[in-house]
């Protein structure tokens, strides 16, 4: 099977208001990026203060006819999926067919408390997140659906709009414990790996979980979960990329500024999510771990736009 071609996207994560998010949608349209993503936050910490995922994007389709808009993710626990499919539909619809829905299952305990839900223990929003799945897929489809499940009870509803992507808009899933990713690896179009660790309900950006070892071994439980789907699922990663001459030293000074130690420059080098080195050195990489794992979707934040263009126009769609 023929390795599957590069995409690449841009997290709009500065993008707070509405000129910042017109011009970063507009220049990554320009740049030949395949998508503009959003996160799905309330609350300012960690990422910053962030717009509403959905509005956003049904104003950055109405400026765009070809760049498609996701979400990166949503969190299921802060809309019923009922609710949440008529939202997509409708963007979905309104922007001829370019929505790649991205779901997770929520981590941010903080977020949870400020707005007076019960963060409840991972197997409970992870058994949620998958029956809201159920829900997405079935309210997407033809006809009225029905689930009498253990989290959601939907009776006879046939939506409106239905999606102009049959049988429904490309499904993300960002995982990376093993239950998400089997849950990922049955029923995801996309599986955007993590490379933080959020079980505690905060974000830990350790080096453990990007290490080159972790991330293979992932891959290998997506593998095994998937079976015969494998081959057909997009694997991504959001990546950091450092265009720098001197790739050791680059290494060096990026561990230094996380605060990451025990680790080597080596295993820096090759960790999967993490690009340091020339434009081409960085082509190489790509190609490397394309594959190696199998990653073929990259996604940049808007910051690095610019300075990951010349590699998107080298590789985007090879």
């Amino acid at each position: 099977m023929p390795p599957r071609p590069f995409r690449f996207g841009v997290f709009g994560e500065d993008a707070r208001s509405p000129k910042a998010l017109l011009d970063t949608a507009r220049r990554a349209d320009d740049a030949g990026y395949a998508t503009f993503l959003l996160r799905d936050h309330f609350i300012e910490e960690p990422f910053g203060h962030q717009l509403a995922p959905l509005t956003a994007l049904a104003t950055v389709a109405s400026v765009t006819s070809r760049l498609r808009i996701g979400t990166l993710v949503i969190s299921n626990d802060y809309r019923h999926p009922v609710m949440l499919a008529k939202e997509v539909a409708t963007l979905d619809a309104l922007s001829n067919g370019r929505v790649e829905l991205g779901l997770g299952a929520g981590f941010s305990r903080a977020e949870y408390a400020q707005a007076g839900m019960d963060f409840d223990a991972p197997g409970v929003r992870v058994g949620r997140f998958e029956e809201a799945i159920r829900v997405l897929k079935g309210v997407f489809g033809p006809g009225p659906f029905t689930l009498s499940g253990k989290h959601y009870t939907i009776t006879g509803y046939d939506s409106y709009p239905k999606p102009v992507q049959q049988p429904h808009p490309p499904l993300l899933v960002g995982a990376g414990g093993d239950r998400m990713l089997a849950i990922a690896a049955r029923e995801a179009d996309t599986i955007g790996l993590m490379t933080t660790a959020t079980a505690s309900g905060v974000l830990s950006t350790g080096p453990e979980v990007r290490l080159a070892s972790a991330v293979a071994g992932r891959i290998d439980h997506i593998r095994r979960a998937a079976g015969e789907r494998f081959g057909r699922i997009e694997l991504s990663l959001v990546t950091t990329v450092v265009i720098a001459d001197r790739r050791r030293s680059a290494a060096e000074q990026f561990a230094r500024d996380r605060g990451w130690s025990g680790i080597s420059v080596d295993d820096v080098l090759e960790m999967p999510s993490i690009f340091i080195g020339s434009p081409d050195a960085i082509v190489e990489q790509m190609h490397a771990r394309r594959e190696r794992y199998g990653f073929s979707y990259f996604v940049v934040m808007d910051r690095a736009l610019e300075a990951v263009a010349p590699i998107v126009a080298r590789l985007a769609g090879t």
